[in-house]
């Protein structure tokens, strides 16, 4: 990796983190050496080297819950790798989506979530793909897409009103309702939240002063 001029450790190894490109959720933590990092960016797929087996190894070949890269970025000071991938399956080998899933408790407030509307969607895709009794987004998709347009529309006439009453805790509550409605209308018509970030994404290369 000479064009790179990665800098790796002493036993030929560079740390990679790796994330979920939608959400920005860190997976995992493992090394690649110069001939993982080479396959992995030849086949588009994760290959991390073990320390432990001293071997080579491609996530997800036993598995099938495989990496697909989609960006690769290295630090600064050239010895980390960042690796955005399209993750198929858990990452984790305990079956958990990520390997970081035990919490530290802080004893602080606990924060707004980042990835909160990916989260949803996410959510709103497993409703979809695997119906449970009494739930209110089985319900719409049950109904059919007339029923979801409905609610789409008057959701937007909430947010209306809230936002006339001057009443901003009342309007985020029903811009919340909007936007969940909406991605339920999403996953009905087979429409990712990545199809409307590539529309955005255009937009602001298309337009510097939006």
């Amino acid at each position: 990796m000479e064009s790179l001029n990665i800098q790796f450790d002493e036993q030929g190894l560079v740390p990679a983190i790796v994330q979920d490109v939608r959400t920005g959720e860190v997976l995992m933590l493992a090394y690649m050496n110069e001939t993982s990092l080479n396959k992995t960016i030849e086949t588009k797929r994760t290959w991390f080297y073990s320390r432990s087996r001293e071997e080579l190894w491609q996530k997800g070949a036993t598995s099938g819950n495989e990496q697909h890269v989609k960006q690769l970025y290295y630090d600064c000071d050239q010895d980390a790798l960042l690796v955005k991938v399209e993750q198929t399956g858990p990452a984790c080998h305990t079956g958990e989506k990520s390997c970081f899933y035990r919490e530290v408790d802080l004893g602080e407030e606990s924060t707004v979530d980042p990835q909160i509307v990916e989260r949803v969607f996410e959510s709103i895709q497993d409703r979809r793909d695997h119906p449970q009794e009494n739930s209110y987004t089985n319900y719409l998709f049950d109904e059919g897409v007339d029923k979801i347009l409905k609610k789409v529309s008057e959701e937007a006439g909430e947010v209306i009103i809230g936002a006339k009453n001057q009443d901003n805790e009342n309007l985020a509550m029903e811009i919340a309702d909007l936007t969940y409605h909406t991605l339920v209308l999403m996953a009905e018509r087979g429409l990712s939240t990545d199809d409307v970030k590539a529309v955005l994404t255009e937009r602001m290369k298309g337009d510097s002063n939006e």
